[in-house]
């Protein structure tokens, strides 16, 4: 399973991990297969003030998934087909695009473009 595939998003997860860090997953299952996109981290340790903070990243990855999938809040994913790029059976999902148009999201450009 390398390439592109469509998959659903059986579900997603925005919420604070048992580690106290802020992120977001969707879980997408496609033909036969499952696996989740997300997990990065959507705050920052802050010394000066003892606590988790939101960063642009964070904010950015909520806003390009909404985008990409046209849709206007992360409640409404669920349900919806996505087109998912892998590393390949055993890896991870490098990105995510609209179903029918040619818009993608990819965390790791976005990252890149921050820094």
């Amino acid at each position: 399973m390398s390439g592109i595939k469509n998959v659903i998003i059986k579900s997603t997860k925005l919420g604070i991990e048992e580690h106290g860090i802020f992120t977001a997953y969707l879980h997408l299952e496609g033909d036969g297969w499952g696996c989740g996109f997300g997990g990065y981290a959507m705050d920052t340790w802050i010394d000066r003030e003892n606590k988790r903070v939101g960063t642009r990243f964070g904010c950015d990855f909520i806003t390009g998934v909404l985008k990409t999938l046209e849709v206007d809040s992360w409640e409404n994913l669920k349900g919806k087909m996505v087109r998912a790029e892998t590393e390949g059976w055993g890896g991870k999902i490098l990105r995510i695009g609209h179903p029918i148009k040619d818009i993608w999201f990819d965390p790791k450009q976005l990252a890149k473009e921050l820094t």
